[in-house]
């Protein structure tokens, strides 16, 4: 029986990749794994050169600094975990997870440290390990925001702070008209496989039916988090963030 996904997915279910929330798991990996040496060239050029000065921003905003305990959850090449290692220098620590062996062997070339085989949803790591948590343009290929929230907390030291940078379909239809064009017509042909073609056109759809803002915020909330907010970029750069309550009765 294929049974639709839990209440909070965040991906929706495109059966014209998969079938079945399994088939979604194997298709993803096989096509990050496949399309990992092309990624990070297709992005700077899909961003136009500003996406790394972006997220460092983004970092900074978090209040990443020296001595910092950092996990970043689906870190794809290690973009942010790489820009986070100078942030936190020598002093502090920055673990890369993702289900991707290919991009993982990316992050490595790139430099970043310590990388770790998971998924959010299922972190192998104890309790209050980390004071910040990142996640950078995954989260819509998470199969259970709840699930994963409540993990991002349990991982989180209590006054801990998470940021979730997300791609977000415009308002407008004109917008949401321009954006479709450019992810799932133009930015395909900037690939050099089949199988990173087809993973940028994926990259549109998920965006397209990505569950609410509002519903990220809420699940947000859910888990244990406090002060959950989002900041808007050029109308489609969602940065959510929240904290794990310094004091707290919640397990």
């Amino acid at each position: 029986m294929d049974l639709p996904p839990p209440t909070h997915a965040p991906h929706p279910r495109l059966t014209a990749y998969y079938a079945d929330e399994p088939g979604r798991l194997a298709r993803v990996r096989q096509w990050f794994d496949a399309a990992a040496g092309d990624y990070d060239r297709i992005n700077r050029l899909m961003s136009f050169g500003s996406g790394a000065h972006y997220r460092g921003d983004a970092l900074r905003r978090l209040g990443v600094k020296a001595g910092a305990r950092l996990l970043d959850v689906g870190s794809g090449t290690g973009v942010i975990a790489g820009l986070a290692q100078k942030l936190v220098g020598d002093s502090g620590l920055v673990v890369a997870v993702d289900p991707s062996s290919g991009m993982l062997g990316q992050a490595r070339a790139r430099g970043v440290s310590h990388i770790v085989p998971g998924r959010g949803e299922s972190l192998p790591f104890a309790d209050a390990s980390f004071d910040l948590l990142t996640m950078g343009y995954a989260l819509r290929h998470v199969a259970d925001l709840d699930a994963a929230f409540r993990e991002y907390r349990r991982v989180l030291r209590p006054g801990g702070r998470v940021l979730l940078l997300e791609i977000t379909r415009p308002r407008s239809a004109a917008g949401t008209r321009a954006l479709r064009w450019y992810m799932h017509a133009l930015v395909p042909r900037l690939a050099r496989s089949r199988d990173a073609a087809e993973l940028m056109r994926y990259y549109w759809d998920t965006i397209e039916q990505c569950v609410a803002p509002e519903v990220i915020l809420a699940s947000l909330q859910a888990a244990g988090f406090a002060g959950a907010s989002r900041k808007i970029a050029f109308s489609i750069f969602s940065e959510y963030s929240a904290a794990r309550p310094a004091l707290s009765t919640l397990s």
